[in-house]
């Protein structure tokens, strides 16, 4: 992780962080104890919450990998695997052009065609 903070330019110095109660699951421990992280990086302004698990320790991790994620998608923009991923979707649901609908549509009909000359082998009876 630190490795990682040097490589954005994170210095422990630039963030804050707080604890407060969490919310939901996790019984007693999350009433009574202070396990959800804010981390609020100074510099770019940026904040994250983390309230995943149970252990504020486990929390603070979990939390500086936010950041760190946050802060490297907003430097690298397109190039972020996030931004590839809403890329790749947002290009699945785009409706196809008229000619790509109508070559996938020659492909299944010369697929059935195939398949149609499949049938049994008539022999002579």
């Amino acid at each position: 992780m630190a490795a990682r903070f040097a490589r954005l330019g994170i210095s422990e110095d630039d963030l804050d962080e707080s604890f407060v109660h969490s919310g939901g699951k996790g019984g007693q421990n999350v009433n009574k104890v202070a396990t959800c992280v804010v981390l609020v990086h100074r510099p770019s302004g940026m904040a994250v919450k983390c309230q995943r698990e149970r252990t504020q320790g486990a929390n603070r991790l979990i939390a500086r990998q936010m950041l760190a994620d946050k802060i490297e998608e907003e430097r690298l923009g397109r190039e972020s695997a996030r931004a590839q991923a809403a890329e790749k979707i947002r290009r699945q649901k785009r409706r196809r052009s008229r000619r790509a609908k109508e070559k996938m549509l020659r492909a299944k009909h010369a697929q059935s065609h195939r398949k149609a000359l499949r049938g049994p082998v008539r022999g002579d009876d």
